[in-house]
């Protein structure tokens, strides 16, 4: 059944038996989440998003955990509004049942005072190093919604009991974040811990930096389901070679053709799809950006809202986990590593080659299992214009239509070889990698 409409159903269950209790004064008539609207969520989203483009140490994994985590407290915060739903307790890595409080048996909750305040309570934890001004940020939001727009719509005993709900799942769930042992993942990007392997076709550091491995250990880092690191290793990408008439030579070659005879429009899109940090919000925020844009679009509710951002938050988490697993189990090394010593020196590319082996594609798995979620929560032919870049004046930001998500998927995917940064086969099959994310997360017990 579609999942919209499980959730009409369920509401309109709710809403008989409130009716039919109408006239009994001593039954009490409590809200539901979906009868909030989502702009509490996507107004935390977007803070969230800003946050990871300006906090110290925010890369992509590390970007990716804090979206997992704030997007589980957001569902957890709100779920027992939602008739029917299930706790992710017991149901997803490391959270025990019974580790996330439920509310007062017989007691008004306002739920969006609940999302609030339990997603500025992760919001200070994952974000600890945050700038003066962003942990101001943090409190002028909690505030604005607290007591400007949610004030008025309830009595002070239901904001304050609320508010109290909130904090208590947000903190239950920042202790569980924390023993992932990541706390302070953003200090450790690059452990000196870290000796790579040394051989044929193994990665080395990649100019102009020629920085060190970026998280080495990340593929270790517990996802929010097992299967989605051990059941998601692609197999071995083909085996080096400088022999021409061999499949590696062919994809470097490629790489290397595709790169010196790019296009205008495959620039923009390499550029639009680089997604750096410190300049953006990282990929798996730009996946972020697209849902908060769809949310906003169709005017969602919260309680859509809720269960969405859970799913994509834990998704990018663990594409990210497991693409690390397949990249430091191959260390594959980069196009330009290659194309350097047995082509063209001089080579160059339109992007820089982040810090890490080659295989496979981070943009691929983290996009492919995006799209997987997102089209399973909004259909196959979910239209859309992708706006995250729109203010940009360094590159061409300029909205991107898409006929689906899967559009997007590929097109992100792609970028990484106009990049100069990827083979075809991290590309296509990362792509795949991520989709078996995205389906094992979709196929959780939500409700």
């Amino acid at each position: 059944m579609n999942h919209l409409l499980k959730v009409l159903i369920a509401t309109i269950a709710v809403l008989f038996l409130f009716n039919a209790c109408k006239d009994d004064d001593s039954t009490p008539v409590y809200t539901i989440t979906e009868e909030y609207t989502s702009e509490v969520a996507t107004e935390w989203m977007g803070l969230l998003l800003r946050l990871t483009k300006e906090g110290p140490g925010f890369t992509p994994p590390v970007a990716a955990r804090a979206f997992g985590y704030a997007g589980l407290t957001l569902y957890e915060s709100v779920r027992p509004g939602m008739p029917g739903y299930k706790s992710m307790a017991g149901q997803v890595n490391g959270l025990v049942a019974g580790a996330i409080p439920e509310p007062e048996s017989n007691k008004e909750y306002h739920w969006g005072i609940v999302a609030n305040a339990a997603l500025a309570t992760v919001a200070r934890a994952c974000y600890n190093n945050a700038s003066a001004g962003n942990l101001a940020a943090i409190d002028a939001l909690e505030m604005k919604y607290t007591i400007d727009t949610f004030g008025p719509q309830t009595s002070a005993e239901v904001s304050n009991r609320s508010v109290a709900y909130g904090i208590s799942v947000g903190e239950a769930m920042v202790t569980y974040a924390n023993s992932d042992g990541q706390a302070a993942c953003y200090a450790s990007n690059f452990p000196s811990s870290y000796t790579p392997p040394v051989g044929e076709g193994f990665w080395v550091p990649t100019p102009p930096a020629f920085q060190s491995a970026l998280q080495p250990y990340w593929g270790a880092v517990r996802p929010f389901l097992t299967e989605n690191v051990a059941g998601t290793l692609p197999a071995p990408p083909p085996a080096y070679s400088t022999d021409p008439a061999s499949a590696f030579w062919a994809e470097t070659m490629e790489v290397y053709n595709a790169v010196n005879g790019l296009t205008d429009e495959q620039v923009v899109i390499a550029e639009y799809w680089s997604d750096d940090p410190g300049a953006t919000a990282t990929p798996p925020g730009h996946s972020i950006s697209i849902l908060k844009q769809v949310l906003e679009n169709e005017e969602a509710n919260l309680a859509v809202a809720a269960e969405a951002f859970a799913k994509l938050g834990m998704g990018v988490h663990d594409a990210f986990v497991s693409c690390w697993n397949a990249k430091f189990t191959y260390n594959l090394l980069r196009p330009i590593t290659i194309i350097h010593a047995e082509i063209d020196p001089g080579f160059t590319i339109p992007l820089n080659t982040p810090p890490f082996p080659e295989y496979t594609s981070g943009h691929s798995v983290q996009s492919g299992a995006a799209a997987q979620i997102l089209t399973d929560l909004f259909g196959e032919n979910y239209a859309f214009t992708d706006k995250t870049h729109e203010n940009r004046t360094d590159i061409n930001g300029s909205p991107r239509p898409f006929s689906s998500f899967f559009d997007f998927a590929d097109e992100a995917a792609i970028s990484r070889l106009y990049g100069g940064i990827h083979y075809r086969s991290a590309i296509d099959l990362g792509v795949v990698q991520g989709k078996a994310v995205g389906a094992n997360i979709t196929a959780l017990d939500f409700n």
